[in-house]
């Protein structure tokens, strides 16, 4: 890892080589199909939201199945949620009845899930909520499901924050404790009172003292960035959001994981049709490593337990795509200082082979000029297929007059006229030894 890049206190050294992840977005709000802040956004009482805890039964259900999809997309590590905001646990937690073994499933879903990624070689992430709108001691505040009640007031009158606390970091020592090695932990999220607005941070969770524990207990584990504290996190996560250049804090390069959907939710969602092309989440995927990132990429599997089939024909997409490109993705980063990526293009960059990566993004007429190329490239070639790519040092008649000291410094690649039949085309450069 660059050493420009804030020190982790976990074990980020596989993360930031791995690059690319899957989040599974699992619970009861599966069977609403509207998405993962259904019971929030309709402001649904318990009484009514509980019918779909006596119905939820996923008999479907086969992470083998769903290991498999996500080994032959492409991905190395994976993230599921645990308890979602809705309170609802996947797996037996002894200090609550409110979990999938209590359901007419009637089976933890966890364990077999860690098991099946794990025996694939996939490293194990835990999504785990600081908010629960169903516990009976979670003080309501202006993001609960319940703010707008005609009873707020006296209802928090016999809530105990406290208490909440407990069951939250009780559940986590239970996340810790109960699998083996997990290698990250994500806790989601913080929300400070501001402005008259009513939330949480750290005081209502305890972070502190949360963070303390995790790292007790697994001390190498990778924690994200919304436990509210200043300090101890080890990567940020820009959500739903491309940033333009290398995640900083404070002006120093950090860590950093965009998490995405295919559409707009992240909980299974059956009437959403804005759906993301392969093209478009490989250029995603392609983007965040340009820029030093990873990528987590969303799944919401149904009611019945299955990913649904235009999950499946995007992770097979980008799978197809990955199957012939990954090594301009696992192990990249931003390419050096003094390379800059032609119009459309993104550059990434492997430190341990010393190659280069050119992602072209829309396909030019014959010739692409890459800027600073100049005298420092051996070979070239498509990465898809290993056909030679020729290269041109300047030629007066191609920028004549124009910018002469930029010219001497650039390398014309002669492309075939007709783009590779591949959702984003990448060349190779093998670079000279600086």
């Amino acid at each position: 890892m660059e050493t420009d890049v804030r020190p982790t206190v976990g074990d980020t050294s596989w993360f930031v080589h791995d690059r690319f992840g899957m989040v599974i977005h699992w619970g009861l709000y599966a069977l609403p199909a509207r998405g993962e802040w259904v019971k929030n956004i309709e402001r649904i009482p318990d009484a009514e939201y509980d019918k779909y805890f006596r119905h939820f039964d996923p008999d479907l259900y086969d992470p083998q199945q769903w290991a498999d999809v996500a080994v032959r997309a492409g991905m190395k590590y994976f993230v599921v949620t645990t308890k979602h905001h809705e309170g609802f646990c996947l797996w037996d937690s002894k200090v609550t009845d409110y979990k999938v073994t209590k359901t007419p499933y009637g089976k933890d879903v966890l364990h077999p899930l860690v098991d099946a990624f794990r025996a694939r070689g996939l490293r194990v992430g835990f999504y785990h909520s600081l908010i629960d709108w169903h516990h009976e001691h979670f003080v309501i505040d202006d993001t609960h499901s319940l703010r707008d009640h005609p009873d707020r007031a006296a209802m928090n009158a016999v809530r105990d924050q406290s208490k909440y606390v407990e069951y939250l970091h009780a559940q986590i020592r239970e996340l810790l404790t109960e699998f083996g090695k997990v290698d990250i932990l994500w806790c989601d999220f913080s929300y400070p009172s501001h402005d008259g607005i009513v939330g949480k941070g750290r005081e209502d969770w305890q972070s502190e003292r949360l963070y303390a524990m995790i790292r007790e207990l697994q001390p190498h584990i990778v924690l994200n960035d919304r436990l509210d504290l200043p300090e101890g996190w080890d990567f940020k996560t820009p959500e739903q959001y491309q940033p333009r250049e290398w995640v900083t804090v404070n002006g120093q390069r950090v860590v950093w994981e965009a998490c995405q959907t295919f559409s707009g939710s992240w909980g299974y969602h059956r009437d959403e049709g804005d759906w993301k092309t392969v093209e478009q989440l490989v250029q995603m995927l392609i983007d965040t490593v340009s820029k030093g990132g990873n990528l987590l990429l969303n799944v919401g599997p149904t009611g019945r337990g299955e990913f649904d089939s235009r999950a499946l024909d995007r992770l097979a997409g980008i799978g197809e795509w990955m199957r012939r490109h990954s090594r301009s993705i696992y192990g990249c980063t931003e390419a050096p200082a003094g390379f800059s990526a032609p119009q459309d293009c993104r550059l990434t960059y492997n430190p341990t082979t010393n190659r280069m990566y050119v992602h072209v993004f829309t396909w030019p007429f014959v010739h692409l000029h890459l800027d600073g190329f100049a005298g420092k490239v051996e070979y070239a070639q498509l990465l898809n297929d290993a056909s030679e790519i020729p290269m041109r040092g300047p030629e007066q008649w191609q920028t004549a007059g124009k910018d002469p000291a930029r010219d001497r410094q650039t390398l014309a690649l002669r492309l075939p006229i007709r783009q590779p039949d591949v959702a984003v085309p990448v060349i190779e450069l093998f670079m000279k030894p600086a």
